[in-house]
């Protein structure tokens, strides 16, 4: 079954904001990998349908990427949401749905500005949260009693994804300070690239969950009901292990 990849939980994989450290953008000077662990079985049973019943209460067809950056500047399809009243309803449908369907959430920031200062030969941005990201997916796989979990990232060009899938298997080959090879190597992770085109649900909500957990980073002092949404489905582990980790 793992060869197949029918595994119990699936891992979807998307990001907000940049991870270069050379130009860092004074206004978002952060970058987040957010992680969305689902089971299988709510992933066909309860996920897929709901999103897309949803989008085909608003759309002819269920192939419109819900995308953050889109849905807030009311771009593409979703200029309909220029309609005040039409984006009140869909803003309160989705945020309905984004509090009440079974996923659970890993969330990374990266302070690149705070990084680059406080570290000489500082890691990239993407392979320092995917390396916190994966430790904590390690603890919570081992108290699951998991041996496999397919994990789907967004396609970012090929010379990086060829970049990520080399730090991916090297780290766990190699394990890290607190998670050590031998407990990676008992997990099996076929990792697969798709671009958003490919209109995978899994993608959108690891990407509606990043861009209110960012602003959360950016601003912890301002109203942020998306995030407000969203924080009950942060993963809890056994101890101190938690879905939610800031650097530095």
């Amino acid at each position: 079954m793992e060869e197949r990849g029918l595994s119990d939980y699936m891992a979807f994989l998307d990001e907000c904001g940049d991870h270069s450290l050379t130009k860092i953008d004074k206004d978002f000077p952060i970058f987040v990998l957010s992680l969305a662990l689902l089971k299988r079985t709510d992933y066909v049973r309860t996920i897929l349908p709901a999103i897309n019943g949803l989008k085909l209460k608003y759309w002819d067809h269920e192939g419109v990427n819900l995308h953050s950056r889109d849905i807030r500047k009311e771009e593409g399809p979703f200029a309909i949401l220029q309609n005040p009243i039409r984006r009140r309803t869909f803003m309160v449908e989705i945020s309905a749905l984004m509090a009440s369907l079974p996923y659970e959430l890993f969330i990374v920031g990266i302070h690149k500005q705070r990084l680059r200062q406080q570290y000489v030969h500082a890691t990239n941005p993407y392979e320092l949260a995917l390396t916190f990201v994966m430790e904590r997916i390690v603890s919570c796989l081992e108290h699951r009693h998991q041996t496999a979990l397919p994990m789907v990232v967004e396609a970012r060009g090929k010379n990086e994804d060829n970049r990520l899938k080399a730090t991916f298997y090297d780290l766990a080959a190699r394990g890290t300070d607190y998670v050590n090879s031998l407990r990676f190597q008992r997990f099996h992770f076929p990792l697969q690239f798709h671009d958003k085109r490919k209109n995978i649900v899994g993608i959108q909500l690891a990407d509606l969950c990043a861009y209110p957990a960012a602003r959360r980073i950016l601003r912890p002092d301002q109203p942020n009901r998306p995030f407000d949404v969203i924080q009950g489905h942060l993963y809890q582990g056994k101890g101190n292990v938690s879905g939610w980790k800031v650097f530095p």
